[in-house]
């Protein structure tokens, strides 16, 4: 009876989920209804999933309409009916076309009409839908006498007047307009709800042949869909068999360049990954990852395979992953079990200037109609939901904030309260479609099988369903990502070919893995630039651990994560690896647990140690155990499955006899961190690029911090970068007309910075004039400049002030009086090519006065850093001249230092206030850490960026020296006036 159903997948529109729906659907008594999303196909196949649990039959399609105003609604007859939907809504969306009056030739699906009093020809499979306020007008129309085209038409958008007033107010939030003017015909009528069968039978028994047209259109549609079986692309080459050989080969052929002696225990493991790779017919999956490595290294990109695919050897011999799991000890079943059904999961990242090319080889190697974007959804999260409904009703920012912050009705007035109770009700509605960060689906049929798809921005389509319903299915991710740590290696390296001739094979681990002085830095933590271990939470876990090798930094990698943070077992793991005694200690306490964790002192650091104590402590199967390390994500938690799993896990330790509270500690351990922490091979990957970073900044410093800041930069500012540079010996020049590029560039131990840096000068400025440049020579004066290159005074300004004139040797007070007299009163000039050029008059001008930090306020004002040292820059007389090399020896005595603040990191102390750990450079340069517990943290604050004297005591712990600070001040700068007056 129900033929035109919406969910909240109606976005702003409808109000119900899917689960929502099907249970106001089961308790009105219907056995049969068509859920009919206006223009999308989002929750269609979890809509028939779903449909399993409350005895009803589904059927699907879709509500086609311009705006609000519908066209018709088409329903599928069957599985080719929903692709022959999807195929046509794909078109129109992907063109941006409106819908017409008139529905194509659906061969397998039905349309149906809203009603208007006029006959129209209908075709076999066409309807025409009377809704109940039709019903009065039926009588008095030509179609009283074709009531074998009429089917029952109640739209069904929510189930009450609350239901009501959410759809308005999401309607308001859609055309961005205060509720009291949303117009009408924006809106839904009031009875488009979702009555009970018997209801639209009471409306429409005066027409039983209405009733009986619509239920016989329902119980034709049959919507089987087969969910959990492998729909990615099942052959790479022509059979399964072939592809077998081809990836047998292929790895057996990596042995060589992998390893200087094949050993037995490589060889088994080998066989035995293939073995189990080919009987759950994954060859395809790994085959089409190498073939995209493949062509990434054939265009000179570079890549990092990570996640779980890392545990897996046949990956490494690809060259998928640059992480031996023979030498790790990587447990394989992470990745793939005898037990799984769905593909393994490889995670590439690569350079963030390469990943769409790698993106579209996909896609033109395997077809467009079967490659495709995985979709997400955005949702209405505490905060957006009430600065939505906040703006439809009217309130100023400012209000919106405070009920944000304190959203108690007590102490609201009557629209606060309206914002309040309403926000509450959004909260997790799905507000628009977007793309999944990196999810590409390679399908072994046309993606319309499955969705219809959107064009996002870049050109490539993407579905209307998220990765939650795609694994339902069984279509599951290739996860293809970016990272400017990779643009860094990229870069590097070509700039040591371009310079040194040198060509680096950074994917050759033997390289770096055991060179002495990559170790040395990563011990003492300088590895600032470089991935993933330059932060100063990594640089302190770094020294604790003394970790100069890569399984040190393999398991640092992952403790440090938010999740085993959090369960108190990163300092847990740091306790025990210092102290035998204490390792001893929770050997006794659960040997079961120590015996399975030993690698890690029986702490729990990865995720496969979830599936570790799950499977050998709590007795769960492995595919068990992998659900529950999936479930842990909020989303799983939601399903029936997880819940079964959590149950075993308890039952079982209880039969196994464990003391209640020991396992009660472990599940909080596995709650915790499950979901945050890294796989093993995740952390290793990157481990690996860690390496190679610290490889090229050991070797090719000045290099690597180039193309560090040609990339965007880091953890830290482009000014502590420099720093750095400077630090490695570098001499750093503000930009020049002659010598620098759009990008910072090298030149021996010269470091030209670009134009890029200029924040006011247009890029077009930068780009043109370096073309000038290299078509016609350098620049001779600032008068060839304007002769030959047209820019405006404002521009030229810019120029002048950043110093990018001074290889004419005139002081930019005299370069800022000349560019006024040749630009005259023009906006722009205009070069002309003449026979003869006519030489402007020059003034000898009076020597202006020139303070030595006037360069310096400039390059703050325009490159928004400075090549002066900060400490140039203090009014204040330095208060101490200690640095960070004299505190090892003052541990325990109170020192007073000066130092420049890099970073603030905030966070909580036992007693919930809030206490800071501070990263500093002191007067040579050189690192300086502090800490900040709460009383000292409220009494003396930090205040902005700047010079600090810091009082305080020096302490030690596992050979991290940090200042306990008892008292700080900001010491106060030069102003622009107090230099220039």
């Amino acid at each position: 009876m129900l033929l035109n159903c919406h969910s909240y997948y109606s976005f702003k529109y409808g109000t119900l989920s899917v689960e929502d729906l099907l249970k106001e659907l089961t308790a009105g008594g219907f056995t049969t209804i068509a859920l009919t999303d206006i223009n999308n196909t989002a929750a269609s196949l979890d809509f028939v999933r779903r449909c399993k649990e409350f005895g009803i039959r589904p059927v699907v399609g879709v509500d086609f309409r311009n705006g609000v105003q519908q066209q018709y609604v088409a329903i599928a007859k069957n599985a080719d009916g929903f692709r022959e939907i999807n195929e046509f809504l794909t078109a129109h969306l992907h063109e941006k076309k409106e819908f017409s009056f008139c529905a194509p030739d659906f061969k397998y699906a039905y349309v149906v009409y809203p009603f208007t009093s006029e006959l129209r020809d209908l075709k076999e499979n066409e309807y025409v839908g009377v809704s109940p306020k039709d019903l009065i007008r039926l009588p008095f129309t030509v179609w009283k006498n074709h009531q074998q085209k009429l089917v029952v038409l109640q739209t069904a958008s929510f189930c009450n007047k609350r239901d009501y007033n959410i759809h308005r107010l999401l309607r308001a939030i859609d055309k961005n307009t205060l509720l009291s003017k949303l117009p009408k015909s924006e809106q839904a009528d009031f009875e488009d709800q979702y009555r009970s069968r018997s209801e639209l039978l009471e409306i429409y028994k005066e027409y039983p042949k209405v009733i009986e047209n619509t239920e016989n259109l329902l119980n034709s549609c049959s919507m089987e869909f087969e969910f959990g079986t492998n729909k990615n692309k099942k052959r790479f080459t022509t059979s399964e068999e072939a592809d077998f050989d081809l990836l047998k080969g292929a790895a057996f052929a990596g042995l060589s360049y992998r390893y200087d002696q094949v050993t037995d225990e490589i060889l088994d493991r080998l066989n035995k990954e293939l073995k189990v790779i080919r009987e759950l017919n994954f060859c395809s999956y790994f085959l089409i990852n190498w073939d995209l490595v493949k062509y990434s290294m054939s265009r000179g990109y570079y890549h990092v395979g990570r996640g779980s695919g890392a545990n897996s050897l046949v990956a490494y011999l690809l060259r998928i992953t640059n992480v031996d799991p023979v030498d790790l000890d990587l447990y394989f079943e992470r990745f793939i079990n005898p037990f799984r059904t769905s593909p393994p999961d490889f995670d590439i990242d690569f350079s963030w200037t390469d990943r769409d090319d790698v993106t579209r080889y996909l896609f033109d190697k395997y077809g467009w109609d079967r490659v495709v974007l995985l979709g997400t959804f955005i949702t209405f999260n505490h905060k957006s939901a009430f600065r939505e409904i906040g703006k439809v009703f009217g309130l100023p920012d400012e209000e919106i904030t405070r009920l944000q912050r304190n959203p108690n009705p007590a102490e609201a007035d009557e629209y606060g309260k309206w914002v309040i109770r309403y926000s509450q009700y959004i909260e997790g509605f799905p507000s628009h479609g977007s793309i999944h960060s990196s999810g590409i689906l390679i399908a072994d049929e046309p993606v319309s099988n499955y969705s219809a798809t959107e064009l996002k921005p870049k050109g490539f389509p993407s579905t209307q369903f998220d990765m939650y319903i795609a694994e339902d299915l069984g279509l599951h991710k290739f996860d293809i990502l970016s990272q400017r740590g990779l643009g860094k290696i990229k870069d590097t390296l070509a700039i040591i070919k371009q310079n040194h001739g040198i060509d680096i094979d950074i994917h050759n681990t033997k390289l770096y893995m055991e060179d002495v002085r990559v170790k040395r830095m990563l011990k003492k933590g300088e590895a600032i630039g470089c991935f993933y271990v330059e932060s100063p939470a990594m640089r302190m876990l770094l020294t604790k651990l003394k970790a100069e090798d890569y399984k040190r930094l393999v398991a640092a990698s992952s403790i440090i994560r938010p999740g085993v943070a959090k369960s108190g077992m990163m300092r847990e793991y740091i306790l025990r690896f210092q102290d035998e005694k204490r390792r001893e200690e929770a050997r006794r306490e659960i040997p079961e647990l120590y015996k399975i964790l030993e690698e890690t002192y029986g702490v729990m650091v990865y995720q496969e140690d979830v599936i570790k104590v799950a499977h050998y402590f709590a007795g769960l199967s492995l595919d068990e155990a992998d659900v529950l390390r999936r479930g842990m994500s909020w989303k799983f938690k939601q399903r029936n499955e997880f819940a079964k799993v959590r149950g075993k896990f308890f039952s079982n330790c209880k039969q196994k006899g464990y003391v209640d509270s020991i396992v009660q500690d472990i599940w909080r351990q596995i709650e915790s961190f499950a979901n945050y922490a890294f796989a093993k091979g995740h952390s290793a990957s990157y481990a690996v690029e860690s390496f190679q970073a610290l490889y090229l900044k050991a070797y090719y410093p000045l290099e690597y911090m180039v193309a560090t800041l040609n990339n965007g930069g880091g953890f830290y500012s482009a000014q502590l970068y420099l720093h750095e540079a400077i630090m490695h010996g570098a001499r750093v020049e503000a930009p020049c007309v002659n010598q620098s590029s759009w990008e910072n560039r090298i030149q021996g131990r010269t470091i030209w910075l670009g134009f890029y840096l200029l924040r006011d000068l247009e890029r077009t400025t930068g780009k043109d004039l370096i073309r000038e440049r290299n078509e016609n020579g350098v620049f001779t004066s600032l008068r060839d400049f304007v002769k030959r290159f047209p820019v405006s005074l404002e521009q030229l300004i810019i120029l002048i002030r950043a110093g990018a004139f001074r290889f004419t040797g005139k002081d930019k007070k005299e370069l800022l009086w000349d560019a006024h007299y040749l630009m005259g009163n023009s906006k722009k000039t205009k070069p002309e090519k003449t026979l003869f050029q006519t030489e402007v008059k020059e003034f000898k001008l009076p020597e202006l006065w020139k303070h030595k930090l006037e360069d310096a306020f400039d390059e703050i004002e325009l490159l928004g850093l400075s090549i002066q040292s900060p400490f140039e820059l203090l009014k204040d007389e330095l208060a101490s001249d200690l640095k960070a090399c004299h505190l090892p020896q003052l541990i325990g005595r109170y020192i007073r230092i000066v130092g420049y603040l890099i970073h603030r990191k905030p966070t909580k102390a036992s007693n919930g206030k809030i206490m800071y750990f501070g990263t500093w450079i002191d007067l040579d340069g050189h690192w300086l850490d502090t800490i900040h517990f709460p009383p000292v943290a409220k009494d003396y604050p930090f205040r902005g960026p700047g010079c600090y004297c810091i009082e305080g005591k020096v302490t030690e712990e596992y050979g991290f020296i940090s200042v306990e600070v008892s008292k700080m001040e900001r010491m106060r700068n030069l102003s622009l006036e107090e230099v220039t007056k």
